[in-house]
């Protein structure tokens, strides 16, 4: 089934999309921003493979199709190359990328609170000239002409304004990178249609807490077997510590894109909002996020009681 809505925005765009062919099997890797996109990449390089040492840097390996810094021609071709089972990255919702039953679809979810504080540190890290140059680059590469960056309004200086600006955020999920009504939105659309194609839901809390459990039952899911004495490798290669020591192969878009690539994988903690928020802004943001998500997914995403 073809894609429904187009996602755009100033390093992405969904209709990069259009014309990839699937193969049976293929895994799409679909999660929010800063939920744990590049941890399921590392995790599905290394079930795939089964070696902890990529033979390539992992954005290679597991392109981002819809992320607008490297060719399109040049990601399909890769992927056209590629004879190992194929493990792809994206962060657009379900409705944005093509829907294919013979396709694995892994969705990641986190508590959008962390997500927020996350999300915040992520963009104090970019390097935007590189990135705006590379989008360029790839854009004189593909043919095609860009149009004008769509103006984003300035970032308050206080870390709590900061994380109200990205909850109150009413910008449509289709025109926006990340925010909280994105990130449930996205969340949502997976969660929507696990009844009628192969969706997998990891949640970050838990890769956290049983990082060999939640690897091998994934390995269960996508029928993959492992020798059990490759497991403890495996599992010690897709630690926050193993990939913050190899940065400069494993954050998305090559480490020249980031003012300091180890920092993208940063603490890696959940309940980090626990010290920035009280009462009343959780009161705040309970009414919130109520009136954008479902009571399942408020449930799931959320590991305690909202209200």
């Amino acid at each position: 089934m073809a894609a429904v809505r187009r996602y755009v925005g100033t390093f992405y765009d969904s209709i990069r999309w259009d014309g990839f062919e699937f193969r049976p099997g293929d895994i799409i890797i679909a999660a929010p921003p800063k939920c744990g996109t590049t941890w399921t990449q590392m995790i599905c390089a290394l079930l795939v493979l089964q070696e902890p040492d990529l033979p390539l840097p992992l954005d290679t390996v597991a392109p981002w199709i819809d992320m607008v810094i490297r060719a399109r021609t040049v990601v399909f071709a890769e992927l056209q190359a590629q004879t190992h089972r194929r493990f792809i990255k994206t962060h657009t919702p379900l409705d944005g990328i093509p829907n294919d039953p013979a396709v694995t679809y892994i969705c990641v979810g986190r508590d959008p609170r962390d997500v927020a504080l996350s999300i915040d540190r992520h963009i104090d890290n970019m390097d935007i000239g590189a990135f705006l140059t590379a989008r360029q680059r790839a854009a004189a590469i593909d043919g095609i002409e860009l149009g004008p960056l769509r103006r984003q309004p300035p970032r308050p200086d206080g870390e709590r304004d900061r994380f109200w600006q990205w909850v109150d955020d009413e910008t449509p999920s289709t025109q926006i990178g990340s925010s909280l009504r994105r990130t449930v939105e996205h969340l949502q659309t997976f969660l929507d249609a696990a009844d009628d194609l192969d969706v997998a839901c990891l949640h970050y809390d838990d890769l956290k807490a049983d990082l060999e459990g939640q690897m091998r039952q994934l390995a269960g899911r996508l029928g993959i077997d492992v020798d059990e004495h490759r497991w403890p490798r495996l599992v010690q290669a897709a630690t926050f510590e193993s990939m913050r020591s190899r940065a400069d192969t494993i954050v998305p878009c090559g480490g020249e894109q980031w003012i300091d690539p180890a920092a993208f994988f940063n603490r890696g903690t959940s309940g980090q909002w626990r010290d920035l928020l009280d009462d009343a802004d959780l009161a705040r943001y309970a009414a919130r996020v109520r009136a954008l998500a479902s009571d399942d997914l408020l449930e799931w995403v959320h590991r305690e009681a909202i209200d």
